[in-house]
């Protein structure tokens, strides 16, 4: 009789990505920040996270945690073909509460963005983004311009501020692969603000502040221990 493998019909488990592997550990940053392990168990958990090679190992390690979410992994970002890519695109906002382009969108290669006493913001976080480089002209005068990118991007960031700011900053850092799309942002910044922020698809502002003091403040605890 032909012995039968229990695994073999199996479907193949997930595979990790940097991105759940970094996601996992912000929610347990974030739980220890509200003391619901100690030292101990986050560097323990900590340690498994590293060591996990699928996401269906992810979920032990956050499984008895009060508040803790197992992270989604994001899908592969589609490649779209170079003539469905619009050449340039206009959003401005003067002396206005702001104009705003987000969700599944697709920019541009050249996306002009004027923001006069107003405000305008470019979510780049699930926009489907043409493979190469899309760029972003931005000009602020006594008002600003946001540009908000996932991780899965490079950016690159080139402008002037003249008694203003022209800014790139991440709560986490985008990545560093060359084959990555790149997002190139440059322009110029008077009495007020182009700013470039990396953040997680749907994290406000709040959250990412809420999140960085967690992973601030478990790191001091970690290095104390140390």
């Amino acid at each position: 009789m032909t012995e039968t493998n229990p695994n073999e019909n199996k479907p193949p488990a997930a595979q990790l990505g940097e991105k759940a592997r970094q996601e996992t550990i912000d929610v347990l940053c974030e739980s220890f920040a509200r003391d619901e392990m100690d030292m101990e168990q986050f560097e323990q958990r900590v340690e498994l996270v590293y060591r996990a090679e699928s996401m269906e190992q992810l979920r032990p390690i956050l499984a008895d945690l009060p508040t803790a979410n197992l992270p989604v992994t994001v899908a592969p970002r589609p490649t779209l073909l170079p003539e469905s890519i619009p050449g340039h695109s206009v959003m401005g906002s003067i002396m206005g509460s702001g104009g705003r382009r987000d969700g599944a969108w697709v920019p541009a290669r050249h996306n002009w963005a004027v923001g006069v006493m107003g405000e305008c913001v470019l979510d780049f976080r699930e926009a489907q983004l043409g493979h190469g480089v899309t760029e972003v002209h931005g000009f602020a005068i006594m008002g600003g311009v946001e540009v908000l990118v996932p991780l899965d991007v490079r950016v690159e960031c080139s402008g002037i501020g003249i008694m203003g700011s022209f800014d790139h900053k991440g709560s986490v850092t985008s990545t560093k692969d060359p084959e990555a799309p790149v997002i190139r942002v440059n322009g110029v910044a008077i009495m007020g603000g182009v700013n470039v922020r990396v953040r997680y698809p749907g994290e406000t502002a709040r959250d990412a502040r809420l999140r960085s003091k967690a992973e601030r403040k478990a790191l001091r605890q970690i290095a104390k221990r140390k």
